[in-house]
């Protein structure tokens, strides 16, 4: 592939709900722009950019894949993102580095939950769309009724460029609005089309649409606009420079149709992109700071401004080993050099550059603002990293991906195998950042967290794959903890002859609730009946039994122990025996203090839209959570709770079935609270019967 300009070059990531056609609609172009050489199917395993094996065997896109393709003297980057929610921070990290949303719909289905969705992330960074609406060859495929709902969901900046000549299995090919051509296609899937005039039936409708177009165009140029509104037609070039404005800045979204299965409206839609869509060099430059002055600074895409990259993806490629896709913001990047991680404050040698075809690499020598490259082994560098020209430092705001909602336990099937697991799970969290991996503390599980069980089915799918490590996924136990609500004095009294030497060691120890400090261990020992140096090891027996509470066998917390008394054995007492001694009388302090389980609470926030306001509070409640309060957002309500944590271990499933998808949250923990009696009744039932089990 030869080198193009960065004004000849367009970056396009295809966005959409599950199932709209994304994956089919950038085999068509890139068959069509023979960037290979036979069109593939999602549906057979074939397609080009669903090439990991995980993608074959289910049949949906899991990660971003980047293929580029030469149309018409530019270099098109097509970026093809999974629509399923579990992997929405691999599209987070593909909006961050295209100049433009092509937003796929289903012509049957219209807009849907994610076209919402796709739709809300594409405004964060303010990038421009472009929609085209698919399977119009589908049975019930409607575009009069699927552009009603893009017009109703999204404004009247949603103008149709394209009109479906037929539908259903009447779909022959579209009418070009702008160059008031029919174009018909074969039926052969070779994408080629012969060029007529509109049909008679549909003249009166092209020109209506063509009017709109035109409009369009002329609202965002005011020199068109003035000539449009003293009657002057425009030309078609004039129309094409007023749309290509418009879709830069937002004001106008170009509606095309295709049939990506069939092969039909695939050319269209990448003249379109290469004549509407922005190129980097017309996107507005991007703003960093300055590590040394704390400055804000900005980089246009430009060759000339100094070199400056944000890395969007990290994978293991079984041929090169770790890869790197980054974007380059501004300046050049040559193979064989050197280029500074700001963020690791480390420097990075490049060896051979590649362009990322899919799953293939194609080495470059270069890679210019504005396009996307990759490169194979470097040392420090992960997802979100700015890379730079060393002299001329400046770190870009890191990608923004969701925190994970969805939590399992994790236990290796076969014994031994939890070094293998540790290293191949630290792999998968370099490849994924919305992917997490921690121990709870209380009961010591391991813990992976995710989008959803989807998103961690396939995590350990590619665990077992790529590490050769089976793994159970389990829920994870709830980390309640135990306390006291009364108090005790009782004795320990650790005492042992076997002939020599025993042991012995007697104290007298006050437990009392502490609701403000996790442990306090008071020293009141006077006349010596407890020797100084035996102390500590009482405080030791005392923490090390508080590890395993008395009811269910969780961590005690919040109570305080005061040593006030004792007795030793001038030969038998030793730092052992006054460390079983304070054990024991934790044990039976514990029994006597009204133990109690406390349970954790986590704050929630829940953001959903207000038509699903009543049935989101009205489950929160069977949760037995406390609703806080309600904040309006726009057409959203962010609703925060405190519930408790084993109510909400399958909240991020639950919300999504309330909610159809709509509905997002976020959760930490907030305190422990003492637990209802059935509650605690069950857990300590539960508990006794592991016991017994283990037994």
């Amino acid at each position: 592939m030869r080198k193009y300009a960065t004004d000849h070059l367009r970056n396009i990531g295809l966005i959409a709900h599950g199932g709209a056609g994304k994956t089919s609609l950038a085999e068509a172009m890139l068959f069509s722009a023979k960037a290979i050489d036979r069109l593939g199917r999602v549906e057979d395993g074939t397609a080009a950019m669903d090439y990991d094996p995980e993608e074959v065997r289910r049949k949906v896109t899991i990660s971003a894949a980047v293929a580029p393709v030469e149309w018409h003297d530019c270099k098109v980057n097509i970026v093809d993102t999974p629509g399923y929610f579990d992997f929405v921070g691999e599209v987070k990290a593909t909006l961050r580095i295209i100049d433009t949303a092509v937003v796929v719909i289903d012509a049957v289905a219209g807009v849907e939950v994610g076209t919402e969705l796709v739709w809300r992330y594409a405004n964060e960074p303010g990038l421009p769309r472009m929609v085209v609406v698919n399977k119009m060859d589908r049975e019930n495929a409607n575009f009069a009724k699927a552009l009603e709902n893009l017009t109703t969901a999204f404004g009247h900046s949603v103008v149709p460029l394209h009109l479906p000549i037929g539908q259903e299995a009447k779909f022959q090919g579209l009418i070009d609005l702008v160059k008031m051509k029919a174009y018909y296609y074969k039926t052969d899937l070779s994408g080629n089309f012969d060029e007529k005039d509109i049909p008679a039936d549909l003249a009166a409708e092209a020109q209506k649409g063509r009017e709109k177009l035109v409009e369009a165009a002329a609202e965002a140029d005011d020199e068109l606009l003035t000539k449009y509104l003293d009657g002057q037609e425009l030309s078609p070039q004039e129309v094409e420079s007023g749309l290509r404005k418009g879709v830069a800045q937002g004001k106008v979204v170009p509606v095309m149709v295709a049939s990506a299965a069939k092969n039909v409206g695939a050319q269209a839609v990448l003249d379109a992109v290469v004549t509407y869509a922005p190129s980097p060099a017309d996107r507005p430059a991007v703003t960093g700071v300055n590590p040394k002055t704390k400055a804000e600074e900005s980089r246009l895409a430009s060759e000339t401004q100094p070199f400056a990259a944000l890395v969007f993806k990290t994978m293991a490629d079984p041929y090169v080993g770790r890869l790197t896709l980054f974007r380059v913001i501004s300046g050049v990047l040559k193979s064989d050099s050197h280029a500074y991680n700001v963020n690791k404050d480390k420097d990075e040698r490049f060896g051979q550059l590649f362009v990322p075809r899919a799953k293939q690499q194609e080495p470059v020598p270069e890679v210019v603002a504005g396009d996307i490259g990759s490169v194979a082994k470097l040392q420090a560098t992960v997802t979100g990293d700015t890379l730079c020209d060393a002299a001329n430092p400046i770190v870009f705001p890191p990608i923004q991906f969701p925190n994970p909602v969805y939590s399992v336990a994790m236990k290796p099937k076969a014994k031994g195998d939890e070094e293998k697991i540790s290293s191949g799970l630290a792999r998968l969290q370099e490849e994924d950042p919305t992917f997490k991996v921690g121990r709870e503390p209380v009961t010591g599980e391991l813990l992976i967290s995710g989008m959803g069980e989807l998103h961690l089915d396939i995590t350990t799918d590619r665990l077992n794959r790529k590490f050769q490590v089976s793994v159970t996924l389990d829920q994870p136990r709830v980390p309640y903890k135990e306390t006291i609500r009364g108090r005790a004095k009782v004795e320990g009294k650790h005492k042992k002859q076997s002939g020599g030497r025993g042991q012995f060691g007697d104290v007298w120890v006050e437990f009392e609730p502490l609701p403000d400090q996790d442990f306090e261990f008071v020293d009141k020992v006077f006349g010596g009946s407890v020797p100084r140096q035996f102390i500590p090891a009482v405080e030791k027996g005392i923490r090390e039994s508080m590890q395993e509470g008395v009811l269910a066998g969780y961590p005690m917390t919040n109570f305080r122990a005061t040593l006030y008394d004792g007795k030793y054995h001038p030969v038998d007492s030793s730092e052992m025996a006054f460390k079983i001694a304070g054990s024991l009388a934790l044990k039976e302090g514990a029994k006597q203090a009204r133990p109690i389980l406390l349970e954790p609470i986590v704050a929630a926030e829940v953001m959903v839209p207000d038509v699903f306001m009543g049935d989101v509070i009205g489950d929160l409640n069977k949760k037995r959570g406390k609703i806080l309060g309600m904040e309006p957002q726009g057409t959203t309500q962010v609703i925060k709770a405190l519930v408790p944590q084993a109510e909400m271990r399958r909240y991020a499933i639950d919300l999504r079935s309330i909610t159809q998808g709509r509905g997002t949250f976020t959760m930490a923990f907030d305190h422990y609270e003492e637990a209802p009696g059935n509650i605690a009744e069950a857990v300590i039932a539960e508990a006794k019967k592991a016991e017994e089990a283990e037994k």
